[in-house]
């Protein structure tokens, strides 16, 4: 397949992944190839975590976090010292044959470090993961828009996002001038407040035995070397859902569902409206702001 003047080996395109969609590697190489130039400026810059599902969703896929030897000299990589020692290289998608060549490799799921390769410790956003305890979805929106309204109190640019599961992500761009720690401290603050504000639907607290039908407000992914699925990134469950960048107003809309939109229905919707996230970072704060909260 030709990308960039490159040309890029595919195999075995016929193999389903998803069985019961009828969805095939072709199908998923086909939809990375399409919605690569809005989703890979979420991605440049930025180190990667490939999920990989070789034998398709209905086998259990890996994590592969090491590039492998046999990929291309090509691509672009990164190497970063780990924090107990030693390094890890990592895949660096900053073009469209790169893309390709991971679906190609049975990537469904790229997840993405919320720091760039000029500044690995540093992070440019704050996310707060939104994971339900129950099916009731109108609480997962309470959380995000109560998140906004305390974030908006420091003049900050809030942002939401389908995690393509089961959830939200509520996420704001950061200059990036605090080292990771502190980022997460001080989103852990802001998260212990929320909760503590309506402990009945919201809560902090890791263990699910302890949640009791309550919103998890996870803010564990702000530390170094954690990821968050990619925009636009294609999860590894039936259906093939995506994880879709949203506007705030999106929310409020009849029957909406944290996997409304999934491979098949994307380019509608991208047909209809442009990206929501499309100058999330010219937008970025200092974190001085979010210190403010507190």
């Amino acid at each position: 397949m030709e990308a960039n003047y490159r040309n890029v080996e595919l195999s075995n395109t016929d193999k389903v992944f998803f069985s019961e969609d009828d969805i095939t590697k072709k199908d998923m190489i086909k939809y990375y190839d399409r919605i690569s130039s809005v989703m890979i400026p979420h991605m440049k810059g930025r180190p990667l975590t490939l999920h990989r599902f070789p034998d398709g969703i209905d086998n259990e896929g890996f994590y592969q976090k090491e590039i492998p030897g046999y990929f291309p000299r090509w691509i672009d990589r990164a190497t970063i010292e780990k924090r107990e020692g030693g390094e890890i290289t990592y895949v660096v998608v900053n073009d469209k044959e790169t893309l390709i060549y991971l679906a190609n490799q049975a990537c469904i799921t790229p997840h993405i470090w919320l720091s760039k390769v000029a500044e690995p410790k540093k992070p440019d956003k704050l996310v707060f993961d939104l994971d339900p305890s129950s099916k009731d979805f109108k609480l997962i929106v309470k959380a995000a828009r109560k998140l906004k309204r305390v974030l908006e109190g420091a003049d900050l640019d809030v942002y939401v996002m389908t995690t393509g599961s089961r959830g939200l992500h509520v996420v704001v761009p950061i200059i990036p001038e605090m080292q990771f720690d502190d980022v997460r401290n001080y989103a852990g603050k802001i998260a212990e407040a929320v909760a503590k504000e309506s402990p009945e639907d919201f809560t902090v607290q890791h263990r699910k035995d302890k949640r009791k039908g309550r919103v998890f407000i996870d803010y564990s992914r702000n530390a170094f070397g954690q990821t968050s699925v990619a925009p636009y990134g294609i999860r590894g469950i039936a259906g093939a859902p995506v994880a879709a960048p949203l506007d705030w107003d999106e929310l409020a809309d009849k029957g909406f569902h944290p996997r409304k939109y999934n491979m098949k229905n994307m380019f509608r919707r991208l047909g209809q409206k442009q990206d929501p996230w499309r100058n999330m970072h010219v937008k970025a704060s200092s974190f001085m702001k979010v210190k403010s909260l507190l």
